[in-house]
C-alpha cells in the first residue's frame, strides 16, 4: 500500500511537470528555467503553492499574489497523470517495463493536451519518440524487432495514405503530419497487430466526441476536431486492455 500511495505522489510530480511542457513547449520556452510563474503576473510560485492537486484547492484556484484565475487543467493533468502512474505500477511493478511505459504515457498526455490547445503535435516529441521508443520496445518490453518495425512502418503509412486520399477528394487537409509521425511512433512501440484495436477505439471515440461537439458548437462537417488525442487515449488504452482484446479478436465468434 505504501508502494501505491509512493507511485500515485511520484505520478502527480510528474503531471506538474507535463503541466509545464504542455505550456512551454509550444511557445519553444525552456522546459527546465525560469521556474514555474504565474501567468498572469509572472509572479514565482512557491514551493508550498505549488504542490501538485493540493495546491489548486488550498488557493481556491486562485494566485496568491494577483487573484488571477488557475485553470482546472493543472490539477487535471496532475490527477490523470498520478492514477495512469498506479495503474501502471500496479501492472508491472518496480521493473524497467514500468519505466519505459510510464515515460511512453507520459509523452501521450503531453501531445494530447498540446493537440488539444494548438492542433499540433511538436515533432520535439514524436520524432524523438519513434526510434527511441521502437528501441525500448524490442530491448525491454521484447516485442519482435520485425512486428515493431511493421507497426511503425504501417501506423504512419495508413494515416498518411487515409490523409492524401482525403484532400485529394476533398480539396482540403482533412489530417496534420502530427498524427502520422504519432501512430507510427505508437506503432512501433507496440507492433501492428495493436493496430487494430487502436484503430477502431481511436475512429470510435474520435467520431462520437467530434459529432457531439459539432452539435454543440452548431457547426458543420468541416469542423476540425484534433485526432491526436483519441490515438493517445487508445494507445493507454491498450496497455491495460490489449491482452484481452487479442484474445478475443484471435478466438473469433
Amino acid at each position: 500500500m505504501l508502494l501505491y500511495v509512493l507511485a500515485f505522489i511520484f505520478g502527480a510530480a510528474v503531471g506538474s511537470f507535463l503541466n509545464v511542457c504542455i505550456f512551454r513547449i509550444p511557445a519553444k520556452e525552456s522546459i527546465v528555467k525560469p521556474l514555474s510563474r504565474c501567468p498572469h503576473c509572472q509572479h514565482p510560485i512557491r514551493f508550498y503553492d505549488n504542490i501538485p492537486i493540493f495546491s489548486f484547492l488550498i488557493l481556491r484556484a486562485k494566485c496568491r499574489d494577483c487573484g488571477g484565475a488557475i485553470s482546472w487543467r493543472y490539477p487535471l493533468v496532475e490527477l490523470i497523470t498520478a492514477i495512469l502512474t498506479l495503474l501502471l505500477f500496479i501492472q508491472f511493478g518496480l521493473t524497467l517495463e514500468f519505466a519505459v511505459f510510464f515515460l511512453f504515457t507520459a509523452v501521450l498526455i503531453t501531445i494530447t493536451f498540446i493537440d488539444i490547445d494548438h492542433q499540433i503535435i511538436p515533432d520535439v516529441l514524436s520524432l524523438p519518440g519513434i526510434p527511441i521508443f521502437f528501441l525500448a520496445a524490442v530491448f525491454i518490453v521484447k516485442v519482435p524487432w520485425l512486428e515493431a518495425l511493421i507497426g511503425l512502418l504501417i501506423g504512419g503509412g495508413i494515416l498518411w495514405l487515409i490523409a492524401f486520399i482525403y484532400e485529394f477528394v476533398t480539396k482540403r487537409e482533412g489530417m496534420g503530419g502530427g498524427d502520422v509521425k504519432l501512430l507510427a511512433m505508437i506503432g512501433g512501440f507496440f507492433g501492428w497487430k495493436a493496430l487494430i484495436f487502436i484503430l477502431l477505439v481511436s475512429s470510435f471515440t474520435g467520431a462520437i466526441i467530434g459529432i457531439l461537439a459539432m452539435i454543440v458548437k452548431k457547426q458543420d462537417m468541416k469542423y476540425a476536431v484534433p485526432f491526436g488525442p483519441f490515438l493517445s487515449i487508445a494507445a493507454v488504452a491498450y496497455i491495460f486492455l490489449g491482452d484481452a482484446f487479442m484474445r478475443l479478436w484471435l478466438l473469433g465468434p
